[in-house]
């Protein structure tokens, strides 16, 4: 009995603690996220409503990658036509699908001549992404996910990230569609701290660590001049934005360019998803590690030390630490620990997490969402659920594991009005 809680007290220390680390280096970025929403309300839309950069309404060609998505690829490229945005195209590339995504790609290349479908023999996503970028001609590309569904403004707001000459990509703001189960609500919850907050910040900064796959905005010439997207890599989207950064390019952030994809509704799902995206940071920041700390590259090389600190070492620090709370429970016992409920929440520092939260879910214009908050209680779960995620992928990345995409099993669950019309997913 006492090993085991010695093992539980370490647990709830060691995730408390980062929680309130974490807190109050997420406190530091507040200034620049409000920074952001000052700039946003004074920006301009530009002579073409696409963005200062744009003296005209330039061609823009998405690129959506799909493998074995014949239940959604309809309501994506749908959604995507329905855009305002009036020089489209939509390059639909099926990776080797055996579900039919093909024949519904053609099914809506016939109804709509903008709708261009492209197949390839199986080689993964950035091999489709490669495929879709060669055949496009829009002057901005639009690199998506096969589940994402756009309102009808998202392309058009996206385009406003193109601020001026130094901008060469823009990241969207992806929220999930499927808030049907207790763990789909909590990340579309905890999500907000991400976008709502350290984006806004992060633009302000110009350290943007990701252009998210889901949704995200590249000038041609750009991509041109920082080469394909890579294969060998499980997050082509992280490894391209930093490459971005690395050829002199700032990358903004456009929180009212919104897409709704399908969050991982299970445990299994998460957990293989979240080892996927660690594996990426982890190859990422092996072939970049030149650029880590490293003032050439300006704010991003410096911030690219902290997050290498936060996310990749990190983990293996609260494991040692749980290790050292265990040895000094045992032999020191608990009389030292705090002795009442108030004094614990403050050590593990939901408090602060809490109004943080609040915060990022406002400054992303999405209230409805704090009805949710009764799921923050399982958010230290999901913070010892990541630390064990990077372990993880540490092992299969020492372990020259094969990359496995690990694709999430599409429900086809909408939970977000308006998106999808009448005749349903996949149709």
């Amino acid at each position: 009995m006492t090993v085991v809680v010695a093992l539980l007290t370490s647990l709830v220390l060691v995730v408390g603690a980062s929680l309130l680390v974490v807190g109050l280096i997420r406190l530091a970025f507040v200034p620049a996220a409000l920074v952001f929403e000052v700039r946003q309300r004074r920006a301009t839309p530009g002579p073409a409503g696409c963005g200062p950069l744009f003296t005209e309404p330039p061609s823009v060609s998405v690129v959506v990658p799909a493998y074995e998505e014949a239940l959604l690829i309809g309501n994506c490229i749908e959604s995507i036509l329905r855009s305002d945005h009036p020089r489209l195209e939509v390059v639909c590339v099926d990776d080797g699908s055996c579900d039919g995504t093909y024949a519904r790609m053609r099914e809506l290349a016939a109804a709509d001549p903008r709708v261009r479908p492209l197949h390839q023999e199986n080689a993964g996503k950035g091999a489709a992404l490669n495929t879709g970028i060669a055949a496009a001609r829009g002057e901005v590309l639009v690199l998506v996910d096969a589940d994402g569904l756009f309102r009808p403004d998202t392309l058009t707001r996206l385009l406003r990230g193109f601020r001026d000459e130094r901008v060469g990509a823009v990241c969207g703001n992806d929220r999930p569609v499927n808030l049907d189960r207790v763990l789909t609500r909590l990340l579309s919850l905890i999500s907000h701290v991400g976008t709502g907050l350290m984006r806004r910040a992060l633009d302000v900064l110009g350290c943007m660590p990701v252009v998210s796959g889901n949704v995200g905005a590249f000038r041609r010439d750009v991509l041109e001049q920082v080469g394909p997207v890579r294969t060998d890599t499980l997050g082509e989207d992280l490894e391209l934005t930093w490459r971005v950064h690395r050829a002199g390019y700032r990358v903004t952030f456009t929180p009212d360019a919104l897409v709704f994809a399908e969050s991982p509704s299970t445990l299994r799902g998460l957990w293989r998803q979240r080892v996927r995206w660690a594996r990426g940071l982890l190859q990422a920041t092996a072939l970049h590690r030149g650029m880590i700390g490293n003032p050439h590259y300006g704010p991003f090389g410096v911030y690219l030390l902290y997050n290498t600190l936060a996310q990749v070492v990190a983990p293996f620090l609260q494991v040692l630490g749980a290790v050292v709370l265990i040895v000094l429970v045992l032999v020191q016992g608990t009389s030292w620990l705090p002795s009442d409920l108030w004094q614990w929440l403050l050590l593990v520092g939901l408090p602060l997490s809490f109004v943080l939260l609040v915060a990022a879910v406002l400054l992303d214009r999405a209230p409805r969402d704090l009805r949710y908050l009764w799921t923050v209680g399982l958010w230290p779960v999901y913070s010892a659920l990541m630390t064990f995620v990077v372990l993880d992928a540490a092992r299969l990345e020492l372990g020259n594991a094969e990359n496995r995409w690990n694709k999430l099993e599409r429900s086809g669950t909408v939970s977000v009005s308006g998106l999808v019309e009448e005749h349903g997913p996949g149709s």
